[in-house]
């Protein structure tokens, strides 16, 4: 029936790790069709299903067993419920008669993860299957967009029953907004036509409603400028004139501007999360605020909202472009300007005999990449580096926790996203602490012949621990520093893959474009500077316009 059910869903790939509560499921998956990733810990099987799922759109699939295999998934889970990423996981447990008495491998996966999935299942009988499944993608897939577990009991899957399935289905109850209320709309039209300091703040939800097309209309006719979350990056092409930047802790000084003095706020598919707000009573004292988001829940949750839409992003958008009435915003464009030409991103200049530098770093992968590269992060210093430094012009092409700030999360992601769309260059950036994490998927990666560029930025430091302990704690770094760290290369090759140093600025460009011609996995250990911090900064519960410079401005 599970089998069955993935092949009517069109899924394409189950990404797993099997164990015993799992034998008749993998037993079943011997003879299917479907292809399935083994990985090497059940982690790396969420975070691969889930850069699958925002490449393509559709859910990643995940297997795995009872107890310690169901708990390994965990923070995978979390991390894409944090992002809105769909997920249908099947995990194995004991026989349903051995349920509560502490049986051998045996966990409350459905307990343990409920706050963290859109909804979960613990199946009784094999006669639910066939209704759970439907539901189970359904809801993955609509909506705001989310994980959905079922924990199967090893006898159930042994059981037989009828089995007829439909993918279309409903839910009593569950009836997602999609078309914004028709006067709500008018409202936010009048507030666009009225304002003399519009921006429009993006997230990750213009990303899954595929709304960037129309972002850009809109942004473009309307000549607003272009704020995007560390989530929505990609959503509007990072190398135009009214894209601002990513807003909040470490954003660009212009976005964060810009965002404090606007006369009007349009906010698709965001959070506000506290990264971006700051201090919340200090957030855009002068602006009314658009909210549009199809999960009515984020809407008024962080902050007040003058004209809450609750919808698909893309659709209200089409629906705003059908009505527009442009405001008039050349002075407002002017002003932007100047603070553009006066605060430019600190850009990590070199001095003499000084060791190379992660910005530059960045910015090289940026520059050697084609417009259609993916580029997956894992969480710290170089992922804010990422952030501000790498040119993301499409959508779908750049993965990262978001939400969560897993570490670990990178390279599993850029598993998935190869995968996903094996014909475009998949590079992920990431840190020592962080590629330690999950650095026996490098097996996966080789034994899958999977064309991947493994930048590591090593300074040999948890580095945003230590860049906080640096400026917060009087530069008592405790147990940050990252001593007895492998040799990178060669711990690449002894996986079979590939293994790359570069010192200096000379060898960070010749082995860039080196990895960029070599087949299967590639690992470049960048040694950088050990203390460089990333700017600007805004410090907690300071108000986004009250920035820590830093740095220097090349």
């Amino acid at each position: 029936m599970i089998i069955s059910a993935m092949q009517k869903e069109g899924v394409e790939i189950i990404f797993g790790y099997p164990g015993g509560a799992v034998l008749p499921l993998y037993d079943s998956l011997y003879d299917s069709e479907l292809k399935h990733l083994l990985v090497r810990h059940e982690q790396a099987a969420v975070h691969a299903a889930d850069g699958y799922a925002r490449v393509t759109g559709k859910p990643g699939v995940v297997f795995a067993t009872s107890g310690p295999g169901a708990t390994n998934l965990v923070t995978g889970i979390a991390n894409a419920y944090m992002d809105s990423v769909p997920l249908v996981l099947v995990t194995g447990q004991v026989p349903s008669g051995f349920i509560g008495t502490d049986a051998f491998q045996e966990a409350d996966i459905t307990g343990i993860t409920l706050p963290v999935t859109k909804h979960n299942y613990l199946v009784k009988n094999a006669k639910q299957l066939p209704e759970i499944l439907s539901e189970a993608f359904y809801l993955a897939s609509t909506g705001r967009r989310g994980p959905v577990l079922l924990d199967v009991p090893k006898d159930v899957f042994d059981q037989e029953a009828p089995f007829e399935y439909n993918v279309e289905c409903e839910i009593p109850g569950y009836n997602p907004t999609y078309d914004g209320h028709v006067g709500q709309i008018s409202r936010a039209v009048k507030a666009i036509r009225d304002a003399k300091r519009p921006v429009i703040f993006g997230g990750g939800g213009l990303i899954r409603s595929g709304a960037s097309t129309a972002l850009q209309d809109l942004a473009d006719k309307a000549q607003i400028p272009i704020i995007l979350s560390l989530m929505g990056l990609g959503a509007y092409p990072g190398d135009r004139e009214l894209f601002l930047g990513m807003p909040g802790m470490h954003g660009s000084i212009t976005a964060n501007y810009a965002l404090s003095e606007a006369d009007l706020i349009i906010a698709t598919g965001v959070r506000f999360d506290d990264r971006v707000t700051g201090k919340l009573d200090s957030f855009a004292r002068n602006a009314k605020i658009v909210h549009i988001d199809i999960d009515p829940a984020e809407i008024g949750k962080n902050v007040k909202i003058d004209v809450p839409i609750v919808g698909d992003v893309k659709i209200v958008l089409e629906a705003i472009l059908k009505k527009l009435q442009p405001g008039d915003t050349a002075g407002w464009l002017k002003q932007i300007d100047n603070w553009q030409k006066q605060n430019p991103m600190p850009g990590g200049l070199k001095k003499t005999g000084s060791a190379l530098k992660p910005q530059f770093v960045i910015k090289e992968l940026s520059r050697l990449s084609d417009d259609h590269t993916i580029v997956a992060t894992d969480v710290g210093q170089h992922q804010m580096w990422t952030a501000q430094h790498f040119i993301v012009r499409r959508p779908q092409a750049f993965l990262t926790s978001g939400g969560l700030g897993t570490m670990g999360y990178g390279f599993p992601a850029s598993i998935g996203a190869k995968l996903a769309a094996p014909e475009k260059r998949v590079i992920c950036i990431t840190g020592d602490g962080s590629f330690q994490m999950n650095s026996q998927e490098l097996a996966t990666a080789v034994y899958n012949r999977l064309d991947i560029i493994i930048a590591i930025i090593n300074n040999s430091y948890l580095g945003m621990v230590r860049q906080w302990q640096d400026i917060f704690y009087d530069k008592r770094y405790s147990h940050t520093l990252l001593e007895g760290n492998p040799d990178f290369v060669k711990l690449a090759e002894a996986y079979g893959a590939t293994g790359m140093r570069a010192k200096d600025e000379h060898e960070a460009t010749a082995v860039i474009e080196q990895a960029m011609q070599q087949k299967g996995p590639v690992v470049i250990d960048f040694v950088v500077e050990p203390e460089e911090n990333v700017y600007p900064m805004v410090a907690p519960n300071r108000a986004i316009n009250d920035i820590i410079i830093g740095g220097d401005r090349s």
